[in-house]
């Protein structure tokens, strides 16, 4: 029995062997995005030795194969490897779908100048990641300035907002983390609530060309993102400590990201500055030190279909303001405006006193989106801001320690949008966003509030489109609509009031009034249009031609509209108008880019005509109880700015490179015929750097910048009358100062450390000369020097 069980055993055996495995196996492979064929993705059938390329329509044939359950493992570049289960029943078909564009999951890493195309008609500068690491202890602004085009309006050298082709403030947009910040950036002296530090990417837009940010964008975009988690199973990081002579502090700061190729992620960050006095070349800036703490903490599941990313920060940051910018009657703003030497210079210290800034910011949000098969994406995202701002003077009681200024400011918002994306040739972007904000104002500070209580209601959408005309030629265009409604309750003083017709043109806004003051409840709606039109055009493999135009819409903000006292970190008075229009900003740009292996550069010129541009400016002196203080009204005008950026790379050998900055802006009041107030004087920058990668990543650089005079600004002197000598004075608030020239240094040298971690050393040195400066866009120019020499030590530990 047993030998015929062995005998049908072998025969069964045979018959197996000796089936034939004819059958066959085909389909395409395509995008899961858009449905587009996916050119050579490799298919490994496992356990066999067969292996097929998609062909140039994404389809594939795989022959010689049985019935039976087989599993394939596809493959394609810049997908993530899926393995795909078949049961094979005669000649097969199986299309099979990759998500391609992983790209936009992964890691990425800036070097080099980097022109996005995010924007495709608009020039979009990202500054090198070793950039944001060399100005670890200074602020987003300083970073900023290293793009051509971008300077900053200063409160001394710890106070920096950035200034974009001449606009700044509330008409520069800032994102962080995906978020637009709410931080009061309607004063000269507010900077910007962003942790330099927490940023893996930083980018400009300039000009309001991405309506899916913004219709208020009249200067340009500035987007800070942290870096994005790799999909693989890692832990990673970074410290950095910083030590400067001038100042005589540092910076201590650290991040850690855990991620998983799953997709989830988590990363945690922290900053630490400390500095002291800082110093001209002659003498201490008294009153200048800077503390700063801040926190932030992120996690998220990062998958192509789906996921979401949740985000918390903390920036807290503490600054004194120069101490001999507050003074008391006419005499002593006569001196020390005409004085080569502040007025008040005293021994170095690590001491904050009045007058000072302390800022804390808390901005948590939560984005939620989901891709859809031969769709696109849809994305949510609400987020919460935070911002208390306290401004210290100096009280005539030392005693009493209460701010000046005790601003709150709470901001809700919420934003959807939608991306099609389905087909080769085109994309469709739109959404909506809604936004609530409510700004208190502590009357117990016993000082007249400058900013009143008020609420904001904002709703916007948008719809924006690009189109590929041609492997060559893509079109955009989009529109975008903003309503904005402004409630607020102040209390005026009745002279002013009456002073400036609103007692006859806004009656319907009093609500009480007694012999001195009166209580209002002003109420605006605003109703904003903006669009952009724009094109691409390759003109061959190494010239690139970029046009757009964009009209851009803002509204005034409260400090345009309600200012009326004392801005005791500015110390000036400052008065706003009710009458204010939005402003509508027309701007035409041009790009040429040049890009080869020896040679890049970039020429934009654009021009920028703005009705109902609203600027503040010098018109006097004011007497109060406090002292005498200069008088800065808000006004609109009809504006244009004109100018042109340069930007040039030349790899001159292996190891020498050079870099080339040129900007160039215009202001102009076409309603006065006379140049606009704090535009940028012309500036160059040249840089020649050596590089050696086989010497541990050695490289050294030297920088040369170069600032003109400002040889086009408004007469905005007057008079004073100083009663102490029964004279009068002129107050020279105009005249710029001279033109000055600083040369610096860079160096940085890898060391290979511990285990697969690597140290990074670096010594720079600012104004090496130590030359005597001031600049124009320094708001405390009129009192003092700028920064003298300042040597950095950097360590960079990457482990």
């Amino acid at each position: 029995m047993q030998k015929y069980l062995w005998v049908c055993a072998c025969i069964c055996t045979l018959f197996v062997n000796a089936q034939e495995c004819e059958y066959t196996l085909q389909g395409t492979i395509v995008d899961f995005h858009d449905n587009s064929p996916l050119i050579g993705a490799t298919l490994i059938v496992a356990g066999l030795e067969k292996a097929v390329l998609s062909d140039f329509d994404g389809n594939y044939t795989i022959k010689g194969l049985c019935d039976g359950s087989y599993t394939l493992q596809v493959s394609h570049p810049e997908c993530d490897t899926k393995a795909v289960q078949v049961t094979v029943s005669g000649n097969t078909t199986l299309d099979i779908k990759l998500e391609h564009h992983l790209e936009e999951l992964g890691e990425v890493t800036i070097k080099g100048a980097v022109f996005k195309k995010n924007v495709l008609s608009a020039q979009e500068q990202v500054l090198d990641s070793e950039i944001l690491d060399a100005k670890t202890s200074g602020s987003l602004g300083d970073a900023l300035k290293s793009i051509s085009g971008v300077s900053t309006l200063n409160t001394g050298n710890t106070v920096a907002k950035p200034v974009i082709q001449g606009l700044h403030s509330s008409r520069v947009l800032i994102y962080n983390n995906g978020t637009k910040m709410e931080d009061q950036e309607w004063g000269a002296e507010h900077a910007p609530n962003v942790d330099l530090n927490a940023a893996g990417k930083v980018a400009v837009i300039k000009g309001a060309n991405a309506l899916q940010y913004g219709g208020g964008a009249v200067g340009g975009i500035v987007i800070v993102e942290p870096e994005k988690a790799p999909l693989k199973d890692t832990i990673y990081g970074k410290t950095i400590i910083t030590g400067s002579t001038n100042g005589r502090g540092g910076t201590l700061t650290s991040n850690l990201t855990k991620a998983f190729k799953s997709g989830w992620y988590t990363r945690v960050q922290g900053t630490y500055k400390r500095f002291g006095d800082f110093e001209t070349p002659d003498y201490i800036l008294s009153n200048t030190g800077q503390d700063e703490k801040d926190f932030s903490l992120g996690f998220g599941l990062n998958k192509f279909s789906w996921g979401f990313d949740a985000y918390y920060s903390y920036f807290d940051n503490e600054v004194g303001i120069l101490r001999a910018s507050h003074l008391g009657g006419a005499e002593d703003q006569v001196r020390a405006i005409n004085s080569d030497r502040p007025f008040i210079i005293d021994d170095f210290t690590y001491d904050i006193i009045a007058p000072r800034q302390d800022v804390n910011h808390h901005l948590a949000k939560l984005k939620l989106f989901k891709r859809f098969e031969n769709f696109g994406k849809i994305s949510a995202q609400y987020d919460f801001q935070l911002n208390n701002r306290l401004e210290y003077d100096i009280r005539r009681d030392s005693e009493d320690n209460r701010p000046s200024v005790d601003l709150e400011l709470a901001t809700h918002h919420f934003n959807a949008d939608l991306v099609y994306d389905a087909k080769i040739d085109y994309e469709i972007k739109t959404g909506f966003s809604f936004g609530y904000q409510d700004n208190f104002a502590d009357p117990s500070t016993g000082v007249r509030r400058l900013i009143p209580d008020y609420e904001r209601y904002d709703l916007g959408a948008y719809a924006a489109l690009t189109y590929n005309l041609s492997p060559t030629l893509t079109v955009e265009s989009g529109l975008r609509y903003d309503f904005q409604n402004i409630d607020a309750f102040k209390f005026y003083r009745l002279s002013r009031w009456e002073e400036r017709g609103y007692d006859e043109t806004y009656p319907e806004f009093e609500i009480d009034r007694n012999e001195n003051q009166i209580l209002t409840n002003p109420n605006f709606d605003y109703h904003n249009v903006s669009a952009t039109a724009g094109f691409s055009l390759a003109l061959n493999n190494t010239y690139k031609l970029l046009g757009n135009y964009s009209l851009a819409s803002r509204s005034p903000n409260p400090s345009e509209l309600f200012s009326e006292g004392l801005h005791h970190s500015a110390s000036r008075i400052e008065i706003g108008d009710l009458s204010f229009n939005s402003e509508r900003a027309n701007k035409f740009s041009v790009t040429l880019e040049h890009d080869t292996k020896h040679i890049s550069f970039s020429v934009s010129p654009f021009a920028n005509f703005i009705s109902d541009f609203i600027l503040i400016e010098p018109t006097g002196i004011e007497q109060t109880i406090r002292g005498n203080f200069q008088v800065w009204e808000y006004r609109q005008t009809q504006a244009r700015l004109l100018g042109v950026d340069v930007d040039a790379r030349l790899q001159l050998t292996k190891s020498f490179s050079t870099n080339h900055q040129l900007s160039i802006v215009k202001g102009r009041d076409t309603s006065l015929d006379r140049a606009l107030i704090n535009m940028p004087p012309v500036n160059t920058t040249n840089s020649l750097t050596f590089k050696n990668e086989k010497l541990n990543n050695l490289k050294l650089g030297i920088t040369s910048q170069y600032v003109f005079r400002q040889n086009e600004f408004p007469n905005n002197n007057f008079e004073v009358f100083i009663p102490e000598t029964e004279t009068t004075e002129v107050v020279d608030l105009s005249t710029p100062p001279d033109a000055y020239h600083l040369l610096g240094f860079t160096s940085s040298i890898d060391f290979s450390v511990f285990n697969k971690s690597t140290l990074n050393v670096g010594l720079d040195v600012s104004n090496i000369f130590n030359t005597e400066y001031r600049d124009y866009l320094n708001r405390l120019r009129y009192y003092a020097d700028d920064l003298g020499r300042n040597v950095t030590l950097r360590l960079k530990l990457n482990y």
